[in-house]
């Protein structure tokens, strides 16, 4: 049996992501934070920006097999993938591939910018683009393709890059920021990278933020000064750009954050380890598939049970104070922004069909995940 995440009494007291225990955790050195911003009185780019960029940066270079990252702050994780759509030039009449079963930005950001985004189906264990299905999607006028590491697990890139051929490859790392495969950190293994801090990430803020990643320089360059309307220094605007910035005291509250990351990665691989103990021998309940090569930092824990059985299991869930969330109920090629992005999805209809995420958090304890597993079993025993 793994090791539990952490010693603490037994609670069902269970949120989906528990942020109350994180801040109480981390409060000395928020506050601290936060008190150092105030007194220097930079709210906006400044020292604090720099000094977590950097911090970002060497953190996701310690990852990975390669040389030095680029991090550069941005308003939040939609920003980050509209800015990096922007530094590659996509426009109006090109292609965007991605999923369409992900979180809406994935594909709205390419709609704001003109693109048509066009999806390709998933690998039903993963959860991630298959690259066969994006091979057949990419055309003429594909600018780019943007794999989604769902649920902290990456996407193959090495088989997405031979499918996408010269296409840039734009990695979503919103869920997956520490996670890795085959040598390579997510964010750093295609063109650019993005990410995402809402506060319900591994690596949250107390409230919007993002970053954009590359190990490109000119590509860097260019995302810094999109970012900042266009200018690369002050009333010079060679370029259309956007106004999107981390600001000072969220900089400081994730340079903390991230200093605790490891710690907090390795409590939620320990909770999954438990709850695959827990739930092996359920044959209703497909626990998350690990790839070969890849380091799950998992952002959720994603099960999938029949479609017949979901909404039932939720109830009971529920009835017994254990929360539950679908990430995601409806695929985008469904919903009426993005119809006619592909003609058929299956795996993608199945997986909405069938998913559920279960409690997950750095401060479970391993009493509430056991408690999880159980009140899942008896269930299915039942159904």
């Amino acid at each position: 049996m793994p090791a539990p995440p952490r010693n603490a009494p037994p609670s069902m007291d269970l949120q989906m992501v528990d942020l109350r225990a994180q801040v109480a955790a981390l409060r000395p050195e928020i506050d601290a934070a936060i008190a150092a911003v105030l007194d220097r009185g930079a709210f906006v780019r400044g020292p604090f920006v720099a000094a977590f960029e950097a911090e970002l940066a060497a953190y996701v270079a310690g990852l990975a097999e390669g040389g030095a990252v680029h991090a550069l702050g941005v308003g939040n994780g939609t920003d980050a993938l509209q800015v990096a759509l922007m530094a590659l030039g996509v426009g109006p009449g090109d292609e965007v591939v991605c999923p369409a079963f992900t979180f809406v930005a994935t594909a709205e950001a390419a709609a704001l910018l003109g693109a048509r985004p066009v999806f390709a189906d998933i690998d039903p264990e993963t959860f991630n683009l298959d690259p066969e299905r994006v091979a057949d999607a990419v055309t003429e006028r594909t600018k780019a393709v943007v794999p989604v590491h769902l649920f902290g697990q990456m996407a193959d890139l090495a088989a997405i890059r031979d499918a996408a051929g010269d296409v840039p490859i734009v990695e979503d790392a919103a869920q997956a920021l520490g996670a890795t495969r085959d040598g390579q950190a997510a964010g750093t293994a295609g063109a650019v990278g993005t990410l995402s801090f809402y506060p319900s990430k591994n690596l949250g803020a107390f409230g919007d933020g993002g970053a954009v990643l590359t190990t490109d320089a000119d590509l860097a360059a260019r995302v810094r000064a999109i970012a900042n309307h266009g200018a690369e220094r002050k009333y010079h605007h060679t370029r259309v750009g956007v106004n999107s910035r981390l600001d000072a005291l969220q900089a400081a509250i994730l340079s903390v954050q991230l200093r605790h990351l490891p710690a907090f990665t390795d409590a939620r691989r320990a909770a999954a380890a438990l709850y695959d103990a827990h739930l092996d021998g359920l044959d209703e309940v497909v626990r998350p598939a690990r790839a070969a090569g890849a380091c799950h930092v998992f952002h959720q824990y994603t099960v999938r049970v029949p479609a017949a059985l979901r909404n039932g299991l939720r109830a009971h869930l529920a009835a017994r104070g254990v929360p539950t969330m679908v990430y995601y109920p409806e695929p985008l090629h469904r919903m009426a922004p993005y119809a006619g992005g592909a003609a058929d999805l299956p795996e993608t209809d199945r997986a909405c069909a069938e998913v559920l995420s279960l409690p997950m958090h750095p401060h479970l304890t391993a009493s509430q995940v056991a408690s999880v597993a159980e009140a899942v079993a008896a269930f299915v025993r039942t159904a």
